[in-house]
């Protein structure tokens, strides 16, 4: 058996609806916390800073809503660490 990862939940609810998302959404970026969109906004940042006020980190997927597969690679940083 496959071990759960944080926010397999959020990512697959976008996966599932993704169609449905881009057509309401497009080219927003979502946060998903469970099985609900609860945010849409036009940047990464205003998105974060949106959902770190409402919820805790590490409850929430922020997620680009574009079609096709280039939506299913997502790019993560964080201000404390540098290489």
């Amino acid at each position: 058996m496959q071990k759960k990862l944080p926010l397999d939940k959020e990512y697959n609810y976008f996966i599932s609806n993704q169609n449905e998302l881009v057509k309401r959404y497009n080219k927003k970026i979502l946060i998903i916390r469970g099985n609900s969109v609860v945010g849409s906004y036009r940047t990464f940042e205003t998105a974060y800073k949106n959902a770190a006020k409402k919820y805790p980190l590490g409850t929430f997927l922020i997620q680009e809503c574009v079609a096709g597969e280039k939506a299913y690679t997502t790019y993560c940083y964080s201000p404390r660490i540098k290489f």
